[in-house]
């Protein structure tokens, strides 16, 4: 192994030793394939790994991190690469998008989940026994990293809490190379850790998830005109200030780009859009939304009485990848001079640079603190504030720009945190994680990683 202009440059017999170890793939950068190995969703990632694995599974993680601490090189890992993180070099990436293997336990209520599984793979079978998970808006997001950076399910989470909260047993290869199953009666140090800390302690192979008896939810989203942008903002908090727990509700600000993939009602505009799930009845969501539809009619409207496996339909996520940025904060409170904000920050997104503004409501069972509660800092927020920008280097620096003095203007009611899985690319883990728990993490940084091999592709824990 050699430094080259700053870079890890492996020798090819080193390559090759590692290779004939592994039943999945490993590519070095100039190999056919690399490219698409470390290519995720998100088309900003510039990370530059010195060597990428495949895996196939367990034996293959263990033998990837059991290769690289061995030389001191530091380990990140992606399944479906949604989120962005800072650029990276000389690294060595395990990609765990093969690993898809999902099992429904119906007796326990529990779906074992493979490291590389998507929800869409954990839905449509947990479905098929009357049961759904505390998923998150896209079927396209991995389960390991959504449910491992807390997990707010906006259909499920204000009835059932954190997805990381209902994690039952975690099958993870620490930095010593061994494959360890943790659980809140062994080494429950580390399960508190890994459901909340991501990757810094080590790459999850599997995950057992709770699972829940819902099978159909009445929502969808509305889709208003610019002109109604404000009164949709202000019906807002009027909507979701005594709402059940079964009801979840969010408004976005969406700038649409007038491409053909966009379809016609929504092409080229400037959108607010009413996003909600209810889990009780058709007329009592109704009643619940009625402030919305006083305000007029939507340019679509695809609220109504779905199955749970149509999900999607509510937010509408992009199926394909694409180069975006993104950040957040979270919000202790929504009095009317925050919402005069909003409506100032709707005045200024219209047409603008910012894709998409997005304010969801959080509380309910998402509030609770159980008693092995796992390191979420949003539970002391009532809202959750998050934008991205989207298109090429110049478009989404901009962008940024623009998105990062928006939230800005919302700081004299935020917590001072950002929610994990929605933190943006320059976010640390002084950001996302409280004092207290940052501490604590820290302290398990120190047992179990404490060279920080674990480094990459997280929003990292530092040992010291």
């Amino acid at each position: 192994m050699t430094e080259h202009q700053g870079r890890t440059v492996l020798g090819e017999d080193t390559v090759t030793e590692l290779a004939d170890r592994i039943e999945g793939s490993v590519f070095a950068p100039d190999d056919t394939g690399y490219a698409a190995a470390i290519a995720g969703f998100n088309l900003r990632s510039r990370q530059r790994p010195c060597l990428v694995v495949a895996a196939a599974g367990a034996a293959d993680v263990r033998a990837a991190v059991g290769f690289a601490a061995a030389r001191d090189i530091p380990v990140g890992v992606m399944a479906t690469g949604h989120q962005p993180f800072p650029a990276e070099d000389g690294f060595l990436l395990v990609t765990t998008g093969a690993m898809r293997n999902v099992e429904i336990d119906i007796e326990r209520g529990v779906a074992r989940v493979g490291a590389g599984a998507r929800w869409s793979d954990v839905v449509e079978p947990a479905q098929a026994e009357g049961l759904a998970p505390l998923n998150g808006s896209s079927p396209l997001v991995g389960v390991v990293g959504f449910t491992l950076g807390g997990g707010l399910s906006p259909f499920l989470g204000r009835s059932y809490g954190w997805a990381a909260d209902h994690v039952v047993a975690i099958e993870v290869v620490t930095p010593d190379g061994t494959l360890r199953r943790v659980s809140a009666e062994v080494e429950p140090e580390l399960f508190w850790g890994l459901r909340g800390g991501r990757s810094n302690f080590g790459v999850v192979t599997e995950l057992e998830i709770g699972l829940f008896p819902v099978t159909s939810f009445y929502g969808g989203g509305i889709y208003f005109p610019a002109e109604h942008a404000e009164a949709v903002l202000r019906a807002f908090p009027e909507v979701v200030r005594d709402a059940p727990d079964g009801f979840t509700c969010s408004v976005a600000l969406l700038n649409f780009p007038p491409v053909p993939e966009i379809p016609e009602p929504l092409r080229g505009r400037f959108l607010a859009h009413v996003r909600v799930t209810h889990l009780g009845s058709d007329e009592e969501a109704e009643k619940l939304i009625a402030p919305f539809r006083a305000i007029g009619q939507g340019v679509l409207d695809t609220i109504g009485r779905h199955p749970y496996s149509a999900f999607a339909i509510v937010h509408t996520d992009p199926a394909d990848p694409f180069p975006y940025e993104e950040q957040g904060t979270l919000l202790a409170e929504l009095p009317a001079k925050a919402v005069d904000s909003l409506v100032e920050i709707a005045q200024m997104a219209a047409g603008g640079l910012v894709t998409v503004l997005e304010i969801r409501h959080l509380g309910g069972a998402l509030a609770d603190r159980p008693a092995a509660a796992s390191p979420v800092a949003a539970r002391n927020a009532v809202f959750n504030v998050w934008g991205a920008t989207v298109g090429p280097p110049e478009a989404v620096d901009a962008g940024m720009a623009v998105l990062g003095g928006m939230i800005e203007r919302l700081s004299p009611w935020s917590t001072g945190l950002t929610y994990t899985n929605f933190a943006g690319r320059d976010d640390r883990a002084e950001n996302v994680f409280t004092a207290d728990d940052l501490a604590r993490l820290r302290a398990l940084k120190r047992r179990y990683d404490p060279r920080n091999l674990f480094r990459v592709n997280n929003h990292n824990v530092a040992p010291e």
